[in-house]
């Protein structure tokens, strides 16, 4: 007769009507039912830690729910007959219900608000920041100038003239660029036909660069009056004296023909003999960049009407030399282009000049006598972070 290991077993909630044999189905074998260990092994009660799940049902329609907890812990009777009744005795049931997916109703989805328009007041609001757009603060009333000074108005205007110069030289540039490609697609005609998208392209690029140079120059020559007209008054300020020719003998100069060719060399020249602070009674004595000023407007000018009148000729070799003709026009406005911002440059100087010293970059060599940084840096209490 053989006996088998010693193995533990822990007890099982046993079914309704169960029951358990008290000896094995084979000879020489011994099964002992839940809770009983083989004989010769010493009773101790078995430890229960965790819920015994629920049995598994044996017949159909059977259910069970809920969560199976063990019977207290007993010590394991030594009678056969009494391990017998504690296995029959049933467990304690917690019966947990819990509703099935979509028994709970579901939060509402919010939606943004619909935008409806700006805020409306009744009356116009009186608060908010003062309209001073493009204007300069000195010129607010109330302040310690009421009309700001004609220096710093040139100032701030020489940036724009500036720029709309640049602006001008590069689009005449460009122009210039564009007839000279024309001339050159002309003289290869003559040996054979051009591709249409080439001729086309470069009709385009002649179209287009000639328009921006003029819509520029128009725009510069409004930006120049207006420094000019500036100018004139910090000159008048600064020289103490009234220039002799008013503001607008030089705008109607400046329209009529022959006149425009001589009035703004005099009015520069005389500019500039403010600019430097020299008597009144001195005759203007220009300078050679106002010289050469003087001589580029006056051959722009000529070369201009020259191009305006070239194109009324007819015969193809009047067409290829008006495309020259309109080359050097555009060559000759980059020329003016130029040395107008050089002499505004220069007047804008002798105007409104700017101390080297206050300006001048300055690098720290050594720092003596300084106590020494920390190395992390104290934040104060209730300051954010």
């Amino acid at each position: 007769m053989r006996a088998e290991p010693s193995v533990p077993q822990y007890p099982a909630a046993p079914q309704s009507g169960a029951h358990y044999p008290a000896g094995g189905h084979h000879p020489g074998q011994h099964h002992p039912y839940p809770g009983q260990a083989h004989p010769g092994t010493p009773q101790h009660p078995l430890p229960q830690h965790e819920p015994v799940p629920a049995p598994v049902p044996q017949h159909p329609g059977q259910q069970h729910f809920g969560t199976h907890y063990p019977a207290p812990h007993h010590q394991a009777p030594h009678h056969p007959a009494a391990q017998h009744q504690a296995v029959q005795h049933h467990v304690a049931h917690d019966w947990v219900a819990s509703p099935p997916p979509g028994a709970y109703p579901r939060r509402p989805a919010r939606h943004a608000p619909r935008y409806s328009g700006p805020p409306a007041y009744p009356v116009p609001p009186r608060w908010g920041f003062p309209l001073v757009t493009w204007r300069w603060p000195t010129s607010l009333p109330g302040t310690a100038w009421d009309e700001a000074n004609p220096v710093d108005r040139v100032r701030m205007l020489t940036g724009a003239v500036r720029n709309a110069l640049l602006f001008t030289a590069a689009m005449a540039g460009w122009a210039a660029g564009s007839e000279i490609w024309r001339y050159v697609l002309l003289v290869l005609s003559r040996y054979g036909p051009l591709s249409e998208g080439l001729v086309t392209t470069s009709d385009a690029m002649v179209v287009a660069s000639s328009l921006l140079a003029v819509v520029a120059a128009v725009l510069a020559a409004v930006l120049l009056l207006l420094w000019s007209q500036r100018a004139r008054q910090a000159a008048a300020v600064n020289a103490g004296y009234a220039l002799s020719r008013p503001q607008w003998q030089l705008v109607v100069g400046l329209l009529v023909p022959g006149v425009n060719l001589v009035l703004p060399g005099s009015a520069l020249a005389e500019l500039e003999h403010a600019a430097l602070r020299r008597p009144a009674g001195e005759r203007p004595r220009p300078s050679r960049l106002v010289l050469g000023w003087w001589a580029a407007w006056v051959a722009g000018a000529v070369l201009c009407v020259l191009t305006l009148g070239w194109a009324f000729r007819d015969g193809v070799q009047a067409m290829a030399d008006g495309v020259l003709l309109h080359a050097v026009t555009d060559l000759a406005a980059v020329a003016v282009a130029v040395a107008t911002l050089l002499v505004v440059r220069r007047i804008s100087a002798l105007l409104a000049p700017v101390d080297l010293a206050s300006v001048r970059l300055m690098r720290v060599i050594r720092v003596q006598g300084a106590p020494e940084p920390p190395l992390r840096a104290v934040r104060m209490a209730g300051s954010p972070r």
